[in-house]
């Protein structure tokens, strides 16, 4: 009996969802029962704001003249643009490229701002070599709420690395991946969203 039990908890691990034909985004819209103030429904309505389903689309890259490039993933709202001179305010997670695990196949995190900043933010100004300006040419243009993963190649990151223009990790895990970065490929994966444009 166990050993049929074991299997059949390792088959429903392997397989992939089955929607039968049903698509669950649908599902969200439709009221739930006993909601009566509705507080439910608000809050799937506040779950689409924030996570569109746009973020999941398969944006190709845009292929900058440096050799950056970025995908954007959410275009952003209201007048203000990143330019030289913003003040800007973001939240931002950057991942090693070249260190890929079965969890994160899109390159480990070495730093993200809700774990090494205090206000999950990283502020600063545009141009004003405080951060990599390979990062800063591919922000140009984003508005608040504008979400790019952007890629800067091993070439810019280690210029970089020796102005001190990386975002440091403080968590014990953070600081190893970083000093291990810098014996191999550096190409860097940043996401970005932008908070605050002053």
């Amino acid at each position: 009996v166990n050993a049929g039990v074991a299997v059949a908890a390792g088959l429903a691990g392997t397989a992939s969802p089955a929607f039968a034909g049903i698509d669950p985004s649908l599902l969200k819209t439709l009221p739930v029962q006993g909601d009566e103030a509705g507080t439910a429904q608000r809050l799937r309505q506040i779950e689409a704001i924030q996570r569109p389903a746009s973020d999941l689309a398969d944006v190709p890259f845009t292929d900058l003249p440096s050799g950056v490039s970025y995908r954007e993933y959410r275009e952003g709202k209201g007048e203000a643009v990143v330019q030289n001179g913003s003040k800007v305010a973001v939240e931002m997670s950057i991942r090693c490229k070249s260190f890929s695990t079965q969890n994160e196949p899109g390159g480990v995190k070495y730093f993200t701002t809700k774990e090494d900043t205090e206000f999950n933010e990283l502020a600063w100004t545009v141009g004003s070599g405080e951060l990599l300006p390979g990062l800063e040419e591919a922000m140009m243009g984003m508005h608040k709420n504008g979400l790019r993963r952007i890629e800067v190649p091993s070439t810019q990151v280690f210029p970089a690395k020796k102005a001190d223009q990386l975002p440091l990790p403080t968590t014990k895990d953070g600081k190893r991946i970083f000093e291990r970065l810098f014996k191999t490929d550096a190409t860097l994966l940043f996401e970005v969203l932008v908070t605050r444009i002053k």
